[in-house]
């Protein structure tokens, strides 16, 4: 998939997940470990989203292998020493296909 489709993935995520009720606080957050793209609070939750565009469900949430999950726990850790956070998160999973946003709260390997 081209950049460009993933960037308008990336956008129409954080317009679902303002329409959810979320704030976005940061995104495309980067450490040498991999990248976040959105992170967002709600009722006092921090959710780091890793997004996922495609034209097919099964396909984006096959994109999400356990080895990406790691660079992305790794960044996630990195980003709450920098920022001496000390509050309950969760790591999510937003799927963009052209009929659907679905948002998989708390993932796990």
């Amino acid at each position: 998939m081209s950049r460009a489709v993933g960037d308008i993935g990336e956008a129409k995520a954080v317009s679902y997940l303002q329409d959810q009720g979320f704030s976005v606080v940061d995104r495309n957050v980067s450490s040498r470990f991999g990248e976040i793209d959105i992170i967002v609070i709600k009722d006092e939750v921090l959710h780091f989203v890793e997004v996922k565009s495609s034209y097919n469900y099964d396909i984006a949430v096959q994109n999400i292998t356990p080895k990406k999950m790691q660079k992305f726990i790794r960044t996630v850790d990195v980003y709450m020493k920098k920022h001496r956070l000390d509050m309950t998160y969760c790591i999510d999973a937003l799927i963009v296909t052209p009929d659907e946003i679905t948002l998989i709260e708390n993932i796990t390997l």
